[in-house]
């Protein structure tokens, strides 16, 4: 692959693919040099010993074929939600969930995990974000030696999700005492939908981030098109030049050098819920050249 740049999908990780055997030979089966996983189903607390993972294969079979583990990421469960604080035990799930997962990560040697910031669920926003600031300072407070740093994905808006917009991010982040431990993974599908003009104007987007947060803050970046128009709040993926973003804006955003150390990770559906599309996405992207490999209609507009 092209050194110029990081990019694979997200892959399984499940006892029928040996584990994170199973999750580096897809990336490798996709022509990927980065991969993500869960570490676990994302809608339970079910999590496998990491000593049954096969961890030291994982990482012979990623060093075999010129995959640095140190650009390759974990996401977080989707049953974490810092931003909670209507229910008590929703929220000290999450911290507990947080540092479990930390904690796997530090013993599989990933040391990146992108995590949903959450819903507000009825609060105010305001204490909404304190509390994700609070929640991650409680997870290093407990964990003061761990290596594994956190990135927030920026967020679509979608019902009562909160940092969806950079403001609220550099909120958040503020408020971090760990601030060497804690950035941010733009999703662009999700930064169309809130509102951010990755079509036209991604240029811009990026200055601004870079004015209000810093570029040395992101990293990791999931590359998704979206099936609604910008500002829609939904956030429903697409694929890779099939929607409302283009392929060409997300091609020009793995070829920017800006972002050649950053780990870019697409998201995409599965076509027909039944096959993968990321050997031909990344096939695509490489070449920077969109092919109609799945035969979908194209918005053009």
């Amino acid at each position: 692959m092209n050194d110029k740049f990081y990019l694979g999908s997200h892959v399984g990780m499940n006892a029928k693919g040996k584990y994170l055997i199973g999750s580096a030979q897809e990336a490798i089966d996709n022509g990927a040099n980065t991969l993500m996983f869960f570490t676990g189903a994302p809608q339970n607390t079910i999590r496998t010993e990491t000593n049954k993972l096969n961890i030291k294969e994982f990482k012979e079979l990623l060093k075999n074929n010129n995959i640095d583990i140190t650009k390759t990421l974990c996401h977080g469960p989707y049953t974490i939600n810092l931003a909670n604080t209507v229910k008590k035990e929703t929220y000290e799930l999450g911290v507990r969930l947080l540092k479990e997962e930390l904690l796997r990560l530090e013993a599989i040697g990933v040391h990146l995990v992108v995590l949903h910031p959450g819903a507000a669920v009825g609060a105010e926003r305001k204490v909404a974000l304190d509390s994700v600031a609070k929640g991650l300072n409680e997870v290093y407070d407990q964990l003061p030696n761990c290596p594994v740093k956190i990135a927030l994905e920026t967020m679509s808006g979608k019902g009562t999700e909160v940092c969806i917009t950079f403001e609220e991010i550099k909120y958040v982040l503020n408020q971090v005492k760990r601030k060497e431990m804690v950035g941010v993974c733009f999703d662009t599908c999700h930064m169309h939908d809130a509102g951010y003009d990755i079509k036209n104007n991604f240029d811009n987007v990026v200055d601004d981030f870079d004015k209000l947060i810093g570029l040395d803050k992101l990293l990791a970046i999931h590359l998704n098109d979206s099936k609604n128009i910008i500002n829609g709040h939904k956030d429903r993926h697409e694929n890779i030049g099939y929607g409302y973003i283009g392929f060409k804006s997300l091609s020009n955003i793995v070829h920017n050098p800006l972002f050649k150390e950053i780990p870019i990770i697409l998201e995409t559906p599965w076509i027909n819920g039944v096959t993968s599309p990321y050997k031909k996405e990344i096939e695509m992207l490489k070449e920077n050249k969109f092919v109609n490999n799945f035969g979908m209609d194209i918005i053009t507009d």
